[in-house]
């Protein structure tokens, strides 16, 4: 039986090379993180929990877009959605993909910035 620190280093490093499958879930995963709304969405549940309401105004578009992003997103298993009175309250799924959405945006800054890279 493996300890929960052997399991976190297995879960990080990936020594055999992908699998095809694997190959297509990732692409799936970048071509989401694609349209510069839904990385603000993402972006944005990384910090904590939202609504549509609190999304809608972080991001600036509109409800219905922010709706149907989050509907793409929740289809594709990225995000979770829960009910809270009248409202539905969304969490990113796993924090696998908190660390994606910071590193791409930590990468922009770099670009955008001019600042040197870094691992």
């Amino acid at each position: 039986m493996r300890t929960s620190d052997e399991q976190a280093t297995t879960s990080l490093v990936h020594p055999d090379p992908p699998e095809t499958e694997q190959l297509a879930v990732a692409a799936g995963v970048f071509a989401l993180l694609s349209d510069p709304t839904r990385l603000h969405l993402l972006w944005t549940l990384a910090a904590g929990e939202a609504d549509v309401g609190r999304l809608t105004e972080a991001s600036g578009a509109s409800r219905t877009a922010v709706s149907q992003h989050l509907a793409k997103l929740r289809l594709a298993g990225l995000v979770e959605s829960r009910r809270q009175s009248r409202h539905s309250i969304y969490r990113l799924s796993d924090g696998h993909l908190r660390r994606l959405v910071m590193e791409a945006l930590n990468h922009a800054d770099h670009v955008v910035t001019g600042e040197p890279f870094h691992d």
